[in-house]
C-alpha cells in the first residue's frame, strides 16, 4: 500500500509541477509521476527536507524540484525539436 500512496503523491507533485510551468497538459500520467518522483528526490537533495511531508516526501522542496526537472526537460525537448 505504501508504493501505491508513493506513486499518488509523486502523480499529484508532477501534476502541480506541470500546472505551474504550464507544461503539464502534455505530459500524461506516466510522465507526472516520473516528474513528481525524481522532482522529490532532487528537491529533497538541493533544498532538504523541510516543511509539510506527506509519504515520505516534503512537498514544497519536491515542488521546487519537480518544476526545475519539467523546466530541464522541456527545454531540452525544445532544443531537439527544432
Amino acid at each position: 500500500m505504501g508504493l501505491i500512496w508513493t506513486l499518488i503523491v509523486g502523480a499529484i507533485i508532477g501534476a502541480i509541477a506541470g500546472a505551474i510551468t504550464g507544461r503539464g497538459a502534455a505530459m500524461g500520467w506516466v510522465s507526472n509521476i516520473v516528474a513528481g518522483l525524481v522532482g522529490s528526490w532532487l528537491g529533497d537533495h538541493l533544498l532538504g527536507a523541510w516543511g509539510p511531508s506527506l509519504a515520505g516526501m516534503a512537498l514544497i522542496p519536491s515542488i521546487s524540484g519537480a518544476v526545475i526537472l519539467v523546466l530541464i526537460v522541456s527545454w531540452i525537448t525544445s532544443k531537439t525539436s527544432k
